[in-house]
């Protein structure tokens, strides 16, 4: 098994799943929380969150948002979980998991970006902050779903490969 610290990408990665369960927790999923359980720390930091960025998400989400929410709950927080711990050793399905992890979130958070540029009575400068919560999650989804496409197209490539040379000698 090779260490963590040698293999800079999935360093990044496992830093950014360290940093997406809190996040998932404390923002995201807060709308599932029963009212009478929900932390009053998660709903103070929700309204920072709303009065800072006016994001319709968190103020009054479209149902296709809701869906979202739930696969955030269902998928990414398990996804997530296991991430860390597959990722540390090293893990030979991670590939595969993360290529299924990236699409799904490249996909519903540039949903999320094409809707919010088309809010009206935003200014282009409150469009930009909320790009810079948006984007750079969106843009490493997609650089996570180019390394795992080409980490498993590599595999797949060499193990397709040796049955060739074998009936060659």
């Amino acid at each position: 098994m090779t260490s963590i610290f040698s293999r800079k990408r999935d360093l990044a990665y496992l830093v950014f799943f360290l940093i997406h369960i809190p996040v998932m927790f404390c923002v995201d999923l807060a709308p599932l929380y029963p009212d009478s359980i929900r932390p009053t720390f998660i709903t103070e930091l929700r309204k920072f969150y709303i009065t800072t960025f006016r994001d319709q998400f968190f103020i009054a989400p479209p149902a296709w948002f809701d869906m979202y929410i739930w696969m955030e709950f269902l998928y990414h927080v398990p996804l997530s979980l296991w991430a860390i711990g597959a990722l540390l050793r090293d893990d030979p399905k991670v590939p595969i998991h993360l290529l299924v992890y990236s699409v799904q979130t490249a996909l519903t958070t540039a949903t999320c970006i094409a809707e919010y540029l088309s809010w009206s009575g935003y200014s282009n400068s409150e469009k930009v902050e909320l790009g810079k919560l948006y984007i750079p999650y969106l843009a490493l989804a997609v650089l996570m779903g180019l390394d795992m496409f080409l980490r498993l197209n590599k595999t797949i490539g060499n193990s397709s490969s040796a049955p060739l040379q074998k009936k060659q000698q």
